[in-house]
């Protein structure tokens, strides 16, 4: 079976039709992920059932009709080889993505992805997420921020809820404890002005291990002394 059959078939038990244009941009996204995967490190999963599941359909799943909508500017914060932002963008060619990572390696290769899926209204952008939360183009720019694997939430929020504009929101997508990480920053969220978080378990087709997405609204401005300095949230997290 062909990588984009897995895929058809994935998207379709989770509830999700795929187009044949977005089952193309899939498939190539895979092959180009394979391809590079040989030259430097971009994941762990290339065989194609893993690559479906737990890299595309995975990352789309952040997806929510009661959070996201049509045109809305997305920022993914240490997207790493693309996730979730990019298969977030092929499944909502309307939304405004941003994909930041701190080494320019990855950059490149999203670039070529982006280049070779012919995407627009996405941008890769080199840079920590400390740094760029600072500079005015991104400081409280984005309808919403979604980061996949990055920290546990209460250093997660501190590097990503500066990104959010009041009234937007941010996404974490988080493994088996995300109860226990929403709970841990509780203080973290407040602080730097987010709303009571709200959490949706997610069940991905053919696993039985345990997920969620942790959905925090943005109710009010960050403190402008956050984020601080690279190293101080992992080294001294706010708790």
């Amino acid at each position: 079976m062909s990588f984009a059959e897995i895929l058809k078939n994935a998207a379709e038990e989770y509830g999700i039709s795929l187009s044949e244009t977005q089952l193309r941009q899939f498939d190539r996204y895979q092959e180009l992920l394979v391809e590079w995967n040989q030259k430097m490190n971009l994941t762990a999963l290339t065989e194609p059932k893993d690559v479906a599941i737990k890299h595309m359909i995975d990352s789309v799943s952040v997806y929510d009709e009661k959070w996201f909508s049509e045109g809305m500017s997305v920022i993914d914060v240490g997207t790493g080889a693309g996730f979730p932002g990019l298969p977030l963008k092929i499944l909502c060619p309307s939304l405004k993505v941003t994909l930041l990572d701190s080494l320019n390696k990855r950059v490149k290769f999203l670039e070529t992805v982006v280049s070779e899926l012919g995407l627009s209204d996405i941008v890769c952008v080199h840079a920590r997420a400390e740094e760029a939360a600072r500079q005015k183009q991104y400081r409280e720019k984005f309808d919403a921020v979604v980061s996949r694997a990055v920290a546990r939430l209460p250093i997660l929020a501190e590097y990503d809820l500066p990104f959010v504009r009041v009234g937007g929101f941010f996404a974490a997508m988080k493994g088996a404890k995300y109860e226990e990480e929403a709970e841990e920053a509780k203080k973290a969220v407040k602080l730097l002005g987010g709303g009571e978080p709200v959490l949706r378990e997610i069940k991905l087709p053919g696993l039985e291990d345990k997920r969620g997405i942790i959905y925090i609204r943005k109710e009010k401005k960050t403190p402008s002394v956050y984020p601080r300095k690279a190293g101080t949230p992992e080294k001294n997290p706010i708790l």
